[in-house]
């Protein structure tokens, strides 16, 4: 698909002032989400990704502050530079957002047809012609007699039809970009497979790009085209998901497909897991952030590593990424 990609963030750098000090949360995050196409981005808790998404929607708490980077949406003017005014144009009407919790999207006190209606507030449409929207919407999301449920209230739903619900009012408006922060982690097995075959459904048939954040392995084997691996708030990996499924090249992206239980052959007694904890993020040290969790450190990686090039779009941040690969 030619044209600008639909997300592209160069050099991405965000800190928060706290009483203990200045805390780097995101460095030098570099990568693009293509137009039509589903990019997942995984890491442990703590790697950034909420960061991230709060500085694409101009959502950062008053602490905190982009101290460096470029964010684009459709190869148009940085997002970073945008006033309050004009993020909130672009929230929900070019750039929307499911959160993992639909509690959190949808007002208990409000019914779901009042909710669907507000949401499209920008539109010159009658409440007649809103409402028929919504129950397009609502039956494309595969939520059965859709007239009907428009009169109820979030908790006359299931979980699994609040998060359908939470899809079809982020996907109203027909956004560019569609961030999905761990949208099927509040879902049983089974629920989170139709959540996932439903997303893919959809973004096939509006045609916007992706964002997808997630903890899951299998989720993002399944669902996305391309990946990024986030670690203390770096890009340390990034290719399309067979390249990194097949042949990772960080250390920690390695350890991170190692530890993943859909792996193990056999039961054991403890699951793995990366040794050592997360850096202190206020006081980061020079060279490569991993080092001290990684069994291949050397001297080299008290010096930062490069952007190593592996194949066409697959990048490790690693100084014996090469090497990995031979």
């Amino acid at each position: 698909m030619g044209g600008a990609p639909t997300l592209q963030i160069d050099g991405l750098s965000v800190s928060f002032a706290t009483e203990a000090g200045t805390l780097q949360a995101l460095k030098d995050v570099s990568f693009t989400v293509p137009q039509g196409r589903i990019t997942g981005i995984v890491g442990e808790s703590g790697c950034g990704k909420s960061t991230l998404i709060n500085s694409i929607l101009g959502l950062l708490a008053d602490n905190g502050s982009v101290t460096g980077g470029v964010i684009r949406l459709e190869g148009k003017e940085d997002l970073t530079r945008l006033g309050a005014r004009e993020m909130r144009a672009l929230r929900g009407e070019r750039i929307s957002t499911v959160f993992q919790d639909p509690m959190g999207a949808l007002n208990p006190v409000l019914s779901v047809g009042r909710q669907m209606r507000d949401i499209q507030y920008r539109s010159n449409l009658s409440r007649r012609e809103k409402d028929a929207r919504s129950v397009a919407m609502l039956r494309q999301v595969r939520i059965p007699d859709p007239e009907k449920r428009l009169t109820q209230y979030p908790h006359e739903f299931s979980g699994g039809m609040k998060q359908r619900v939470a899809i079809a009012m982020a996907l109203m408006m027909r956004p560019a970009l569609l961030i999905a922060d761990e949208p099927t982690t509040a879902l049983d097995a089974t629920l989170e497979v139709a959540t996932i075959e439903l997303m893919k459904d959809l973004q096939r048939e509006i045609g916007c790009a992706v964002l997808f954040i997630s903890h899951h392995l299998g989720v993002i084997a399944e669902l996305c085209d391309e990946m990024i691996v986030m670690y203390a708030g770096e890009v340390v990996e990034r290719g399309s998901v067979r390249q990194i499924f097949k042949g990772a090249r960080h250390p920690y992206t390695q350890a991170l497909l190692e530890c993943d239980p859909a792996r193990l052959h056999e039961r054991v007694k403890h699951l793995p897991t990366i040794p050592g904890t997360l850096p202190d993020l206020k006081n980061r040290s020079a060279g490569c952030i991993f080092r001290d969790r990684c069994a291949k450190a050397g001297p080299e990686c008290t010096t930062t590593p490069p952007d190593v090039e592996l194949a066409p779009g697959h990048v490790a941040r690693c100084w014996f990424a090469k090497e990995a690969a031979e």
